[in-house]
């Protein structure tokens, strides 16, 4: 079934989310319209400050929006006013942090961080299904023998094992939905396949959405082939669409740039490789997003007076079957021309 044929579990229409800096206003997240849908893998992807985690954490109901609308399995989300109701979305909604020592309270065993959330929620009617739980949800991350594992604590383990700890925390509360946030980036490069793996894994057995954050598009690649990437720039969405779409056929200028900026494996495909000269290195800050497409000054297709003109929504351009923001591809002109 379609992303189209199925109701989404989260929806984001024309999000903003601004923080306060002294007088100033940083404008973290613009317009952003996003649906993540049941048992899918979606991927957001972009530069370190370009607004991922400030989504996923709105995804995960952990942040407020300063503007737009958050609805959540077909309601907006200010209608679940009801205890009961909060408690359900808290369950629904999970995100495994980037850093699993410092997600992980140092002074309590793993045993006791995996029972607190069972227990809060009554996930479990006494101490015989509590210790079997625990059991489960161990063997369920790959952490065997699991006896082996419940009276350490996090410091006592490898960042792999914490890291497979934190998923196993937020499986407890049997979630729809988790937000992977950069959740392979601390672990050793040996051990990343290994855990992404097991993520598919669950996806599949649990039922489960995931999004996954990532600053590595040769990773977003992996792990959503079969899934939906999203490229975020500067708090925008630039480009959205299959990920064998967005990878084998990038539309927009920045898709462009991260992927010929991707290293291979094999020589003979890098040298082949297009090169993406942008005008400029240097990327603007929040406090200064430049008008019309944020990317205009570093973008080697830069037309003046039009990239710079208006801010382009995200459409489906002529050739193209994912959506990206683009003025001229929005009107036809072929990206061909380095404009420096």
């Amino acid at each position: 079934m379609s992303t189209a044929q199925r109701a989404p579990l989260v929806e984001l229409k024309h999000v903003d989310r601004f923080f306060r800096k002294g007088n100033a206003t940083l404008k973290v997240l613009q317009d952003i319209n996003l649906n993540v849908y049941p048992n899918e893998i979606l991927c957001l992807v972009g530069e370190s400050g370009c607004g991922k985690t400030t989504t996923g954490k709105i995804i995960a109901g952990l942040l407020n929006h300063s503007g737009g609308e958050v609805n959540v399995q077909g309601r907006p989300l200010a209608s679940y006013s009801d205890r009961r109701e909060k408690a359900h979305l808290r369950r629904t909604f999970q995100i495994v942090h980037q850093d699993p020592f410092a997600s992980l309270n140092p002074s309590h065993t793993i045993a006791k961080i995996l029972s607190f959330p069972l227990l809060r929620h009554k996930m479990v009617k006494n101490r015989t299904e509590l210790a079997a739980r625990l059991l489960e949800l161990l063997e369920l991350v790959d952490l065997t023998p699991p006896q082996d594992i419940l009276n350490k604590y996090p410091h006592q383990l490898s960042g792999g094992q914490r890291q497979r700890v934190s998923i196993a925390r937020a499986l407890t509360v049997q979630p729809k939905l988790i937000v992977a946030d950069e959740a392979v980036s601390m672990v050793d490069v040996s051990i990343r396949i290994g855990i992404l793996k097991m993520l598919l894994r669950l996806k599949e057995e649990l039922d489960i959405a995931i999004v996954f954050i990532t600053h590595d598009l040769a990773l977003a690649k992996y792990f959503a082939w079969q899934g939906r990437i999203a490229v975020m720039y500067l708090g925008r969405i630039v480009e959205i669409g299959r990920t064998p779409d967005v990878i084998g056929n990038p539309a927009h200028p920045y898709t462009r740039a991260l992927l010929a900026a991707v290293p291979e494996a094999d020589p003979d495909v890098t040298r082949a490789k297009e090169e993406m000269p942008l005008r400029s290195e240097d990327i603007p800050g929040l406090l200064n997003i430049p008008h019309g497409c944020a990317f205009h000054p570093r973008c080697p297709f830069f037309v003046p007076g039009l990239c710079d003109a208006e801010v382009p929504k995200l459409a489906v351009a002529r050739g193209f079957n994912q959506e990206a923001a683009c003025a001229p591809l929005e009107l036809g002109l072929p990206l061909t021309t380095y404009a420096g």
